[in-house]
């Protein structure tokens, strides 16, 4: 299906302060996921798959890597009118980074004006998940809505971590509550389930530009979505609808995918959901056919096992390994790999997550770590064994126990 009425603006210029030092040197949207990704793939991806083509990437912190992502994976054909455009902050309005998500639209209205769009959907670009956008659509133009949030159930036992969203019998907004304290107003008929705002709205390009003009115009607000422009359309009774995220399909959706979506916002969320990867049945299918999850292709060779005399033996059990990588005499096992990394003899890694061009020595001991790019590990080196000795060194060490060696970092 192609849809040619609607203009897809991506967030993707959060600091992501909580996935630190993953985000030290990069913005969210591009920290590496999955090996060979970056999390910003997967919205692109559902975009491209549910036939919209015509994406706007707005960007601002760290961007380098990102535009270099965008501008060398995703190319999509001028000559139809499709594109992934990169829109970095302008400061088009009073010379001013993006003080909010709304203002962030705002400060590219004129995008909107330039492809006449009727419809807008303004998604983040940090969380992990697949998503037919067309049945959100078909449900918003059904409900003749102002604005569709796409939200998902949640245990109530979970509300407090969220933006929890109140919906009447009909699925029309009643009301918003950040991050409840108390338990909120649940599901019509799931007394033990509430919604979860994933932070992705479809707006009528009229309501959206109507609402975004008179926000900039107070100056105490946030210019927040979530905080300003939701509340001020329930307010003045906008038609604004709920689409429930757990009924969405795509094509070739697996049982256990049913209603996956992941914030990986924190170090332990994010080596949970790659660790997740490596389940027979994983929640999120990487090798699909009917629902391709493109990136940027590296041009390197084969992964390579070598080595195999008494204890030198390279091998690699319930993990995922990418291209240019060489396992020579050591072995991992339930690790992620992204490419160009190597692991030399007599060394065990396990339950760890290394990014590209990264290099471990021999007889080394790695256990639920995060090596981010470029690091070099001398040998007999141990990460994850002590948690006082990782603290130590300077390296990060999560509550769930994952110790995360930041890009370049020389030991």
């Amino acid at each position: 299906m192609l849809v040619n009425d609607v203009l897809v603006m991506i967030l993707a210029g959060g600091e992501g302060k909580r996935l630190y030092p993953l985000t030290r040197d990069r913005a969210k949207p591009a920290v590496p996921f999955g090996g060979r990704y970056r999390i910003i793939d997967f919205v692109i991806n559902n975009f491209v798959n549910s036939g919209f083509y015509k994406i706007k990437i707005l960007t601002q912190y760290k961007s380098d890597s990102l535009n270099k992502h965008i501008t060398r994976g995703w190319v999509l054909s001028p000559f139809l009118n499709q594109f992934v455009d990169l829109v970095p902050a302008q400061m088009r309005t009073d010379g001013a980074w993006y003080k909010g998500t709304a203002d962030a639209i705002y400060q590219n209205l004129n995008q909107i004006d330039d492809e006449n769009a009727k419809y807008v959907c303004v998604f983040g670009g940090d969380h992990v998940y697949k998503m037919d956008v067309t049945q959100m659509l078909k449900y918003h133009k059904k409900r003749k809505a102002d604005l569709t949030i796409s939200a998902i159930p949640v245990p109530v036992s979970l509300a407090h971590e969220y933006g929890i969203i109140e919906v009447d019998e009909d699925w029309r907004l009643t009301g918003f509550v950040e991050k409840p304290q108390h338990k909120p107003k649940t599901i019509p008929g799931r007394d033990d389930y509430c919604l979860a705002s994933m932070g992705n709205y479809i707006f009528n390009s009229s309501n959206l530009k109507k609402e975004l003009i008179s926000d900039s115009k107070v100056q105490d607000s946030k210019h927040d979505f979530g905080k300003n422009i939701i509340p001020n359309m329930l307010e003045n009774g906008s038609r604004v609808y709920v689409y429930d995220f757990s009924k969405n399909e795509f094509a070739g959706m697996t049982k256990s995918e049913a209603g996956y979506w992941r914030d990986v916002g924190t170090v332990d969320a994010y080596w949970q959901a790659n660790m997740d990867l490596l389940s027979y049945l994983p929640e999120l299918n990487l090798y699909s056919e009917s629902w391709p999850l493109r990136t940027f292709n590296y041009n390197y060779p084969p992964a390579k096992f070598i080595w195999e005399e008494g204890d030198r033996v390279g091998t690699a059990t319930n993990s995922m390994v990418s291209e240019g990588c060489i396992i020579s005499g050591g072995s991992i096992s339930r690790c992620v790999l992204s490419p160009k990394v190597r692991i030399n003899s007599f060394t065990n890694v396990v339950d760890s997550i290394l990014m590209e061009n990264v290099n471990i020595g021999r007889h080394c001991e790695i256990r639920k770590a995060i090596i981010d790019k470029n690091v070099d590990i001398p040998a007999y080196a141990k990460i994850g064994v002590c948690r006082e000795e990782d603290e130590a060194r300077g390296f990060y060490v999560s509550e769930g126990g994952v110790t995360v060696v930041p890009k370049g970092a020389k030991l």
